[in-house]
């Protein structure tokens, strides 16, 4: 508990689950999907009912699927937000974030706490950003062939054990992906085995980056047990999915053929 607020933390995934945590008095249900990294989807449809039918609202982190990919406010969301930071500016030159809401007096309520909070970006940062999103549709178009090429290309190798991507026909929830999206996104995790191979990865590869952050036209790569998930205990990222072996990679808007011969030098 913090100010007066409690908060239940579940897989969002699995609609029973959030159900039985509903209670009498809760306000908000907030859920991320596709989810970093593990890439789980939710339905967002579904969700917004459960939160409506029960006097609450839904918010969605629609970060890794953009607004190009996903649109929650159309699938019954109240609240749908992104760290601006990445697909939506894209050149990775800013620190931001945004909500996006359907409700009149919802946004007044949130304009004002803004305003007396004091919370809002330079107009350096909002002008990058909108610089960014002129071109969000050529880029995502890119972001999504070359992520899709590059789970096939990863799923299909020996040395990498697990691939999780949403648009492949082999994830758990293909179908809801199929439904929701209008596309996948540049954002793969693969499961290498152990730390050892992991770190032999990230380390030798020319274009892809080893860096934390995601989005931008230029690929990256991150082990999240070293990177960002390190704070997290070890005993809760192994609950959640998240072992030593396993990395995350933001596919950019490079030459498919040139990315793939770059883990190729390293995978063999």
């Amino acid at each position: 508990s913090r100010l007066g607020l409690t908060f239940t933390f579940l897989d969002t995934s699995d609609p029973s689950e959030v159900a039985n945590a509903i209670r009498d008095e809760t306000k908000l249900i907030h859920l991320e999907t596709p989810t970093n990294p593990l890439m789980r989807v939710s339905d967002i449809t579904k969700l917004a009912n459960l939160a409506h039918d029960a006097g609450a609202l839904l918010s969605v982190d629609n970060t890794f699927a953009s607004p190009f990919n996903q649109r929650p406010l159309e699938l019954g969301a109240d609240f749908t937000v992104h760290s601006s930071t990445k697909y939506l500016n894209g050149h990775s030159d800013v620190i931001g974030g945004l909500i996006a809401l359907r409700d009149p007096e919802l946004t007044e309520e949130l304009l004002f706490i803004r305003k007396s909070s004091g919370a809002v970006p330079g107009p350096m940062d909002c002008w990058l950003t909108l610089r960014g999103i002129k071109t969000l549709y050529v880029r995502m178009r890119q972001h999504n062939a070359n992520g899709l090429a590059i789970a096939r290309y990863l799923e299909n190798h020996p040395a990498v054990d697990r691939v999780y991507y949403p648009g492949l026909e082999s994830h758990p929830q293909y179908a809801l992906a199929v439904e929701q999206m209008d596309g996948f996104t540049g954002m793969v995790s693969v499961d290498v085995g152990t730390l050892e191979r992991a770190r032999a990865l990230t380390e030798h590869l020319s274009i892809f980056a080893l860096a934390e952050s995601l989005g931008g036209v230029e690929s990256l790569i991150s082990v999240p047990a070293l990177m960002t998930h390190a704070s997290v205990p070890e005993d809760r990222r192994s609950a959640m999915g998240i072992n030593p072996g396993f990395v995350r990679l933001s596919v950019g808007i490079e030459e498919e053929a040139d990315l793939i011969r770059d883990l190729e030098g390293v995978l063999g």
